[in-house]
């Protein structure tokens, strides 16, 4: 980024609350939002944008990106089945991908490593710098308790949240199995009902809530015999999410093409 030249991004799913936390949240980051893309169908597709006068330019929802815009970065929180169709936008206009969309599937991961070959990609199931720092403690404290402490990972969202176990569950359930020597695969326990007999060893566990306008807990636990310890993290606002991914399109702007994690932006 040019010194006293904001970045220009483009955000992909904006009509949801992710979307207009970010367009919100982008002036204060330094950002310029210059397009707000929904799905070609959207009743939004027109529409004024709320809020995006600070931008300086005020919008309207756009099923379409124009190429005239400027924008330099794809910022995509929108849904798995919205989501191959913006790592196809981000390639085919060369734009920096920073999403959040979680849900995905292998063939996805795999669709983000394709494109990773010919533009900068940064992927995170959350954005929030607490859970990074949830996610590395998760790890350490996973590998020092050892097998003796049964894992268990409890997490709660919104009532409309569509994909369970979260994104980031999954990505704290994976930090506890590195930390373990093994893999998520292997060792995830996501169903539990009826007579299930007792737990394996190596287990690592899955709750999930769903309820009300919760954004986002996440409780990671490992119980011993006598003592359990619990790491939690608990978002109160969207705003830490949008924050995180702004920081991060604003750091990868002009970074080669490659994968890269959240935790890089620190590096």
């Amino acid at each position: 980024m040019t010194a006293g030249v904001p970045v220009r991004i483009a955000i992909h799913g904006a009509g949801g609350r992710m979307g207009r936390a970010l367009i919100r949240a982008a002036p204060r980051a330094g950002l310029a939002v210059v397009a707000a893309l929904v799905r070609p169908a959207s009743p939004l597709a027109g529409v004024a944008v709320p809020d995006s006068h600070a931008n300086g330019v005020p919008l309207d929802y756009s099923a379409a990106l124009d190429p005239d815009a400027g924008a330099t970065v794809l910022v995509d929180f929108s849904h798995a089945e919205a989501f191959d169709a913006a790592v196809a936008l981000a390639v085919g206009h060369g734009l920096a991908l920073v999403s959040g969309t979680t849900g995905l599937d292998e063939r996805q991961q795999l669709l983000l490593d394709d494109a990773a070959r010919r533009v900068p990609v940064l992927w995170a199931a959350n954005f929030s710098l607490g859970v990074a720092l949830l996610e590395h403690l998760a790890e350490i404290a996973a590998a020092r308790l050892g097998p003796g402490f049964d894992a268990e990972i409890v997490e709660a969202h919104h009532r409309l949240k569509r994909d369970a176990p979260s994104g980031t569950a999954l990505a704290l359930g994976e930090a506890v199995a590195r930390g373990r020597g093994t893999t998520l695969a292997e060792a995830a326990a996501f169903a539990r009902h009826g007579q299930t007999g007792a737990r394996r060893d190596g287990e690592i566990g899955f709750a999930v809530v769903r309820g009300g306008d919760i954004v986002g807990e996440h409780t990671v636990m490992f119980a011993g015999v006598g003592e359990r310890l619990e790491l939690t993290h608990r978002a109160t606002s969207r705003d830490v999410f949008a924050a995180g991914a702004l920081r991060a399109a604003a750091w990868i702007g002009g970074r080669p093409a490659g994968r890269y994690r959240l935790a890089n932006i620190f590096d």
